[in-house]
């Protein structure tokens, strides 16, 4: 045949192009024919040689051309080299037809297999950081095993190692690898030398693909990074700072480009921020000593991932790294720090990272990395978490390589962001060939820097790469049209006692998102007080804490008792962890000093960290609430004055006059007035007021009389005003209306009168001479004063009320000072002061101290509205936790029964309960001193009465005596007489005599049947006839 006649020469020899041909069609026919006619004496170790030499050749050259010059190579005659005709290929021996169609089969399968184009890509590495190269190499492999991807190429890296920063190695290194021929360049890590790779391969049209953090905001054509960009991490630092509450806190940078990560942050004016960059030497101790004592509590840190660990330690050398400590570090990496010395220490540690260590793909490229390094003699430090269990408790691997001294099981010190995005970038890469590839040939050719010539397919594989999208292991990468990756999935994860543990999500779209509910986050936060050994300041001040007095020597906790002591006790035995108290050393609450620009007292120490609680009778104030957490109130109060108790008002003799005021008095006695001289004047105009005196008399005798002449109607309405009766009564219309009206009144009157005499006869009246703080804020005699720097001090000098600002402005002018240092000093005041010292302060303390102190007492309501709680330094962990369990003992009712216990039943308390109670209960009796004012005007009223007769008893003796023509002492002893004698209760009439006759006379007068006889008496016919 046609072939056998071209491939077969003289002897059977077989021509070499005609063998390829076979093979390159893949026909089964040709290479049967080839086999049968071509190659028939083929001694045996002639073929052994042959196969084993193509095999070996083609398994090292997998492209088309090396596969043809290895089954030249392998045909070639054992005689000396260099013996070839042309460009034919002649073998004098020829093989068997088995083995001969077994060398063809083996070539044909690796043709089927791998024989496709090599498409080089060149890699830039510094010298030390052989695991981005590690990754680069570990990523080709992985493609290039699977046929899914480049089905007809295959990759091959060319890979360069440049010093940091030189720029001059790094252009020749470029410039070698285009010489060459690669598709596209990936690195290096120095921005230096990057920025000279990109500028050569813009201009080549070469892909330059790079995985560091740039911070630049444009970037070239033919440039894409798959870092995520700065704008979006930032606004990832802002999203998740904002989510934990963060509104002061410290940043602490290492260089330049830290400033650029955070300047987002710095924009925000509502943020508290101070900057502080870490010194050039390696001792970071003194300037976190600075930031120790000027109170920082959140820290921003944006160091290099290798000093993270340093910068940690030396703060927990300092005391900066306790459970009051909140830190966010900007770095992707904080997984690959050796975390084990902090785990343990409850500081609040917040990062975000872009590789998630339990992602199942992770894990298989970390294990792949591993073995094939083993492969090699070669080990990969990789932690031992990376290696997951199988589901029944045993390694899903069976070798797994010991951890070093720097690893731990929760951390992981090998993938960095770094060589997790180099190994994405090549998948990137590939992937976007791949779909280039399926539209068109993708040929690679060497390029010259100095050159004019550009690479054709660059261009478009360069937006084939920013179009494309993979699932790598930083989650899915997508670039913008601008080469930058801006939509991310970041991990939020924070540092527990197990290590590094996600509790979030942050995403663009959303924001951040915490996976853990609040109930869980307190769960954790109890269980971290477990067995935790809190130190508790406080001051000495009753009844809240106080020295126990006992013969025995006490020692610890022992040595104190109150109510402040038997709550924190309480509240440790709901959250269960332990406490020691000590007294602050300056005994005081808390102050501002303006000189020294710090807090002193419990407030002092908290901001110090030399406690963890801060407990007694400490009000929530705003200054102290801007520098320290406070739990929900534990008590309710206001701030009240402290008074000696007003002595009792001594009885006054006319306190019957006490009920009715002098106006009331005043107007009843008008009324009184206007009444009678009213009833007078009707009673003379209407008619039926006057009756006749004597019906009996003669018709021209008959005379008519009124009965309210002025006397009687003074006396009408004097009775009835007394609820007593007379014996007149109004007979006309006019002046019955008049004494109806009047007898309304007095009923009114009166019964006021009698109820309110009840109370005031009954119960004693204090006298005070003040009764609030407007009182005291009007006089000056009596000085008032609190304890200084303390609550009651600050309400009076930040007060906005007239009122309180002249009694502030009065405090302060006193010489000596008003003010105490302690609350018990200005009790004691009071009770010195005679009077004259009144003391402010909480109405808490009052009430106790009036329980023990019955001299003492509180004047007026609260001024304000106020309450005590516990203090804790700023950022505590600890405050929702103790504020839940002070929440649980009030609906107990726990807190009530330790009032009720420490106010009104230990240390002297109820001692004026009684007296209390007793005035409360009964009405006093009453004593001569409150009735004798009646008694008065009894006595007064029958002395008049006497004084009166005896005038009219005078006047009447010297008339009669005038008109007997006797002496006086003779008529009043005969009217004297005849008084004294009480054998008769009548009394003759003695009429006068005519002026004609002289000497007595006898006169009979007949009236109306009834005959008087007068003997002894003469009568004056001006006498009127009874």
């Amino acid at each position: 045949m046609e072939v056998t006649e071209k491939c077969a020469g003289g002897g059977g020899v077989l021509r070499w192009e005609w063998l390829w041909l076979c093979v390159e069609q893949r026909s089964k026919h040709w290479t049967h024919l080839l086999t049968s006619l071509c190659l028939k004496r083929t001694a045996p170790r002639k073929q052994s040689e042959a196969l084993l030499h193509t095999t070996n050749y083609l398994l090292q050259s997998p492209s088309r051309r090396s596969q043809k010059e290895a089954l030249q190579y392998s045909c070639l005659p054992r005689s000396p080299p260099g013996r070839r005709e042309g460009r034919s290929l002649f073998l004098n021996t020829s093989l068997p037809h088995s083995h001969l169609y077994r060398l063809l089969l083996l070539i044909i399968l690796i043709h089927l297999a791998g024989g496709s184009d090599v498409i080089r890509i060149g890699g830039l590495f510094d010298l030390a950081d052989e695991r981005q190269e590690v990754a680069f190499r570990y990523a080709i492999d992985a493609i290039n095993s699977d046929r899914t991807m480049l089905a007809h190429a295959r990759l091959s890296a060319q890979i360069e190692e440049i010093p940091p920063n030189d720029s001059f190695r790094g252009s020749r290194k470029v410039c070698s690898l285009l010489k060459s021929g690669v598709a596209a360049i990936f690195g290096p890590q120095s921005g230096q030398t990057s920025d000279h790779v990109q500028s050569i391969c813009d201009a080549l049209e070469i892909p330059h693909i790079e995985n560091r953090w740039d911070f630049r905001l444009t970037r070239d054509a033919y440039s894409v990074n798959l870092y995520p960009h700065p704008s979006t991490l930032a606004k990832a630092y802002m999203d998740v700072l904002k989510t934990l509450g963060w509104q002061k806190f410290c940043i602490i940078y290492e260089n330049n480009n830290g400033l650029v990560r955070v300047q987002e942050l710095l924009k925000n004016h509502t943020w508290q921020i101070n900057l502080r960059q870490l010194p050039n030497d390696d001792d970071y101790r003194p300037m976190l000593k600075d930031a120790k004592k000027a109170g920082v509590t959140h820290v921003v840190l944006d160091v290099e991932r290798q000093n993270i660990f340093s910068v940690l330690k030396q703060a927990q050398q300092i005391g900066m790294m306790t459970s009051y400590h909140n830190y966010f570090i900007t770095s992707l990496d904080l997984h690959t720090v050796d975390l084990e010395d902090f785990r343990h220490g409850g500081t609040n540690v917040t990062a975000l990272r872009i590789v998630d260590p339990e992602n199942q793909l992770v894990q298989r490229v970390i294990q792949d990395w591993v073995f094939g390094e083993l492969r090699y003699g070669r080990t990969i430090e990789a932690p031992t978490s990376t290696m997951r269990s199988n589901g029944s408790g045993e390694s899903s691997i069976k070798v797994v390589p010991q951890p070093t001294p720097h690893t731990t099981n929760s951390n992981m010190t090998f993938l960095k962001t770094e060589v997790a995005l180099m190994y994405d970038a090549v998948q990137l890469f590939a992937k976007a060939l791949d779909d280039l590839d399926r539209s068109r040939h993708i040929d690679v050719t060497p390029l010259e820097c100095d050159g004019d010539v550009t690479w054709v397919h660059g261009n478009s594989l360069i937006n084939y790469m920013k179009w494309v999208q993979v699932n790598g292991l930083t989650g899915l990468i997508k670039f913008d049209t601008e080469g930058f990756r801006r939509d991310v999935t970041l991990d939020i994860v924070e540092l527990t006692k197990d290590g590094l543990t996600r509790v979030g999500r942050w995403d663009p779209g959303s924001g951040a998102n915490y996976t853990r509910s609040y109930s869980e986050v307190q769960q954790g936060i109890v269980e971290s007080l477990q067995n935790k050994t809190l130190m508790v300041t406080s001051i000495l001040a009753a009844p809240y804490n106080m020295l126990r007095e006992t013969s025995v020597q006490m020692t610890g906790n022992d040595r104190y008792e109150g109510f402040c002591v038997d709550l924190i006790q309480e509240i440790s035995e709901v959250l269960g962890f332990n406490y020691t108290i000590r007294i602050a050393a300056d005994g005081s609450h808390g102050k501002y000093d303006d000189k020294k620009k710090r807090w002193n007292g419990m407030i002092g120490e908290l901001l110090d960290q030399k406690a963890d609680l801060a407990i007694g009778d400490l009000t929530i104030t705003y200054e102290r609430e801007q520098v320290v957490d406070f739990t929900m109130p534990w008590m309710n109060l206001g701030i009240t004055i402290l008074y000696r108790k007003p002595t009792k008002k001594p009885p006054n003799l006319f306190s019957f006059l006490s009920p009715l005021s002098l106006d009331v008095w005043l107007y009843m006695a008008t009324a009184y007035l206007a009444i009678s001289l009213l009833l007078f004047v009707l009673a003379r105009l209407s008619p039926y007021e006057w009756i006749e005196s004597y019906p009996c008399r003669q018709e021209e005798d008959r005379t008519r009389e009124n009965q309210y002449n002025l006397f009687n109607s003074l006396w009408f309405t004097m009775g009835s005003l007394l609820q007593q009766g007379t014996e007149q009564q109004p007979k006309a219309v006019s002046t019955r209306i008049v004494a109806g009206i009047w007898w309304f009144f007095t009923l009114i009157m009166i019964s006021s009168y009698t109820a309110n005499l009840a109370a005031f006869l009954t119960v004693e009246r204090m006298e005070s001479p003040i009764e609030s703080a407007e009182d005291l804020a009007k006089q000056t005699r009596i000085k008032y004063g609190s304890l200084y720097g303390g609550s009651t001090w600050d309400f009076f000098a930040n007060s906005k009320m007239p009122t309180y600002q002249r009694m502030f402005s009065f405090m302060e002018s006193q010489n000596p000072s008003v003010y105490t240092k302690s609350n018990e000093e200005g009790v004691k005041r009071v009770q010195k002061g005679d009077g004259q010292y009144a003391f402010m302060m909480e109405s808490s303390s009052i009430e106790y101290i009036t329980e023990r102190y019955c001299d003492l007492t509180q004047v007026g309501g609260p001024l304000d509205s106020k309450s005590y709680g516990i203090a804790l330094p700023p950022g505590s962990p600890f405050t929702n936790a103790i504020s839940g369990a002070i929440l649980s003992l009030q609906e107990g009712g726990k807190l009530q029964a330790l009032r009720t216990r420490w106010w009104k039943h230990k240390k002297g308390g109820g001692q004026c309960k009684d007296d209390e109670s007793k005035s409360s209960s009964k009405a006093n009796e009453l004593g001569l001193n409150n009735v004798g004012g009646v008694f008065v005007v009894l006595l007064a009223g029958m002395g008049l009465a006497s004084v009166v007769a005896v005038c009219e008893f005078v006047w009447k003796s010297r008339k009669l005596a005038t008109e007997e023509h006797a002496s006086v002492w003779t008529e009043m002893s005969k009217e004297l007489k005849f008084a004294l004698s009480c054998d008769s209760s009548s009394k003759p009439v003695r009429k006068k005599p005519p002026e004609h006759e002289n000497g007595p006379s006898y006169l009979s007068i007949n009236t109306c049947g009834s005959t008087f006889t007068a003997s002894q008496y003469s009568f004056s016919s001006k006498d009127p006839v009874p």
